[in-house]
């Protein structure tokens, strides 16, 4: 009797490590996991620190430069937040802007890349928002420009998760 016991615990047991395991792969399978090594950087959103990737630009040079994928089809996307990277003299620390973040309507992976440049005469302060970019530029201290590049660079630490 306690053998047969034993029999069916062992059987329901091995039954319900095989619906884990179903709950576990359900779902499209993507292959398995593995590791790899790659550089993150920092930026900020709304003051604080944020770790994102930069994986994929629509310019060849930048691809280049960078030593990531070029993709043509990501620079006819429109309407993307925006990131914010300043050229030329920048305060120290300076890294870039994100428009959002994960959990905000808004986010995306995909980033329409404004440039920023103080302009000459202007002393660099810390931008760690975009709300701060907008009172800076009204002092006439800041300019932006559209470099017509897409960035695929999801944020990936540091940020709301919804």
């Amino acid at each position: 009797m306690v053998s047969k016991m034993v029999l069916i615990a062992c059987a329901v047991l091995a039954l319900t490590a095989g619906v884990v395991a179903a709950a576990v792969t359900a779902g499209p399978i993507m292959g398995p996991e593995t590791k790899v090594s790659r550089p993150a950087f920092h930026g900020f959103y709304d003051g604080h620190k944020v770790t994102y990737l930069n994986t994929d630009v629509s310019s060849k040079a930048d691809a280049k430069a960078m030593h990531i994928n070029y993709s043509a089809s990501i620079g006819r996307v429109k309407g993307l937040p925006e990131i914010y990277l300043v050229q030329g003299h920048a305060a120290a620390g300076q890294l870039a802007i994100f428009g959002s973040e994960p959990g905000e309507p808004s986010y995306s992976p995909l980033w329409s890349e404004t440039i920023l440049t103080w302009k000459a005469s202007a002393k660099p302060t810390l931008i760690t928002s975009d709300t701060q970019i907008d009172k800076i530029e009204k002092t006439g201290k800041l300019t932006e420009r559209d470099a017509h590049v897409v960035l695929n660079c999801p944020i990936i630490k540091g940020a709301k998760r919804s």
